[in-house]
């Protein structure tokens, strides 16, 4: 995997066309955490293969500062894989963090991939398994198949869960991929957001959300991106400069929540390391190995969103 990117945040994960000159130069100026370049849905097939060197083109030229960059190419069931990875990741050289695999089907639908970077990387001379792999969940074969998809290859960073295409494979009634169906009393969604988040987890992987397609509706974004955030996701797919602020918002704990869990995490080391004590109350709470656990994921996740702990301990 890249070993720059793995660990980068991926709070909102902005999506732009290959094929468009204007979007791709707008991209870098978008406050998001990783942008990938697409060559797959948001191209027409006439403009593939020539959205190629338009894509190498951005990687190379413009600047991305530190964010994960990535290219979604075609799926395998395509004519156009093999030449957008040799053609892209050949030539866009190392700044090109990861290649993100749609429709994945079967682990080795991951494996081929990776045979295919590695020999790439050796013919352009790009370090052995700089390029990291998303793989995208989008069938039903898919998510029968994602807990050995999750952990077919070092190269993994991501796996991501795309509705549209989802909905289509399972032939829900719906015309609108990725949003609330009012008529359906829960979320029609839930055993397969649990199901992808425990596979990719057990795997070391980050979990992302797909799209919203209502793009003008920020409410209903927030609203819609709290179910995958509660349940444990790293972040979303943005489509719009605003959905991306929206994004680093809802994927991010708050001030208060980052200060508490350090705050946790010196009271039990206390508790553990000068009072011999495995629990300890915590203000109204009683804390163990467990909360520290949780707190800890809580440091990460706000470290890697920029937060610092406050000055003043809370509380104090």
């Amino acid at each position: 995997m890249s070993a720059r990117s793995r660990d980068l945040p991926r709070r909102s994960c902005l999506s732009t066309p290959g094929s468009n000159e204007k979007f791709l130069a707008k991209a870098p100026k978008v406050v998001a955490d990783m942008t990938f370049l697409d060559l797959e849905d948001s191209v027409a097939p006439l403009e593939k293969e020539a959205a190629r060197a338009k894509v190498v083109d951005a990687v190379k030229n413009l600047d991305w500062d530190d964010r994960v960059l990535c290219v979604r190419i075609n799926a395998w069931d395509t004519e156009w894989t093999y030449g957008d990875v040799v053609e892209v990741v050949g030539r866009a050289g190392e700044r090109l963090d990861e290649v993100m695999l749609p429709k994945v089907q079967r682990a080795s639908d991951v494996v081929a991939l990776d045979l295919l970077l590695t020999q790439v990387e050796k013919v352009h001379g790009l370090p052995t398994g700089h390029v990291g792999i998303e793989a995208q969940i989008e069938t039903t074969r898919g998510l029968i198949n994602v807990e050995e998809i999750c952990a077919a290859s070092p190269r993994l960073e991501t796996i991501i869960f795309g509705p549209a295409d989802f909905a289509a494979s399972m032939e829900m009634p719906v015309l609108t991929g990725g949003v609330q169906i009012p008529e359906y009393p829960g979320d029609h969604f839930h055993y397969v957001f649990s199901k992808i988040l425990m596979a990719g987890r057990a795997n070391g992987l980050q979990v992302i959300d797909g799209p919203y397609l209502y793009v003008r509706n920020l409410d209903g974004l927030r609203e819609f991106a709290q179910r995958s955030r509660v349940l444990g996701y790293d972040g979303k797919w943005a489509l719009t400069p605003d959905q991306a602020g929206v994004l680093n918002e809802v994927y991010s704990p708050t001030q208060e929540q980052f200060d508490r869990a350090w705050d946790i995490l010196d009271a039990y080391r206390q508790a553990t390391e000068q009072e011999r004590r495995g629990a300890v109350m915590f203000g109204d709470e009683m804390i163990d190995e467990a909360s520290r656990k949780m707190a800890i994921k809580f440091v990460s996740r706000g470290e890697r969103a920029g937060l610092r702990r406050s000055a003043t301990p809370a509380g104090a």
